[in-house]
């Protein structure tokens, strides 16, 4: 697999890990009491190993720049999860504002 397909598949395992781990959380809570240092060192790491993901999928393709509309789009869907928006419409935002950047020419 190389490309685009590799990046696809990265993606649906990442959205699929991302809705398991959404899942686990509630259900495990009631069964497992962890201390508030490991709590908090547990939520950085996850939103180290988000941010890192993000970062090289939106700024690369096929080991090349992506262009600006892909890491904009990225950056509207990710202050849109940020202020807590819906999932859906987070993956809308990001996806119509790189639409609509590539189809203002922005490369």
């Amino acid at each position: 697999m190389t490309g685009t397909p590799m990046l696809i598949g990265a993606m649906l395992t990442l959205a699929a890990g991302t809705y398991a781990f959404r899942l686990a959380g509630p259900a495990l809570r009631s069964r497992v009491d962890l201390p508030p240092a490991m709590e908090s060192l547990m939520e950085r790491a996850a939103v180290v190993l988000l941010t890192a993901l993000v970062c090289t999928t939106a700024l690369l393709e096929a080991h090349e720049w992506a262009g600006t509309a892909r890491p904009a789009g990225v950056l509207v869907g990710g202050v849109m999860a940020w202020r807590k928006a819906p999932f859906l419409v987070v993956v809308l935002g990001a996806a119509g504002s790189t639409a609509l950047l590539r189809l203002l020419g922005v490369p």
